[in-house]
């Protein structure tokens, strides 16, 4: 009697355990941690963007922003010489274009703006020269605002750009590993 309730209790041990085994990998992954690129893929060159604007440096935040957002979220090392990578990233910034949004009822003075950025981006495999991902017309939003009062004033369009260009940095680099 004794060893029957201990083979039971072994019994159901082992079913859970092995329930437990089972439902661990089940081949579910956290958003956002797949990659589609090839896994042999060690160092992805990243040139500075193209401007096409006559935006002062746009090219370099985003450049920057995309240089960041690869070395925290991946594996592969960042290197500027394009003979030397597994692949390229290009970029070029197309336009960027501001337009109001909100105005100050009172004063008629715009307090709101959008900004709005294209890029074309595009990823090389460097041994077969084929593109890995292309976007033709990456478009980006983000909006800021313009202090009215001149006293505290300050330049807003530099922070709103910067976060730009870590929100497009994030977008573009999920878009990358996700083959999206």
């Amino acid at each position: 009697m004794l060893v029957r309730g201990l083979t039971r209790i072994l019994a159901a041990r082992i079913f859970l355990l092995f329930s437990f085994l089972c439902l661990t990998g089940c081949g579910y992954h956290v958003a956002g941690r797949a990659s589609r690129l090839p896994s042999e893929w060690k160092e992805i060159a990243v040139p500075a963007f193209k401007n096409d604007t006559n935006r002062y440096r746009i090219e370099q935040r985003l450049t920057a922003a995309v240089i960041r957002e690869f070395i925290s979220r991946t594996k592969y090392r960042i290197i500027q010489d394009e003979a030397s990578a597994d692949a390229v990233l290009h970029g070029e910034v197309l336009t960027i274009e501001t337009a109001p949004i909100l105005f100050d009822s009172t004063t008629g003075q715009v307090t709101t703006q959008l900004v709005t950025i294209h890029v074309r981006v595009q990823l090389i495999d460097s041994h077969t020269q084929k593109p890995v991902y292309q976007n033709n017309d990456m478009v980006f939003r983000d909006e800021y605002q313009i202090s009215s009062d001149v006293q505290s004033f300050f330049d807003e369009q530099s922070p709103a750009i910067a976060r730009m260009s870590q929100a497009f940095a994030s977008q573009l680099v999920s878009n990358v590993l996700e083959n999206f």
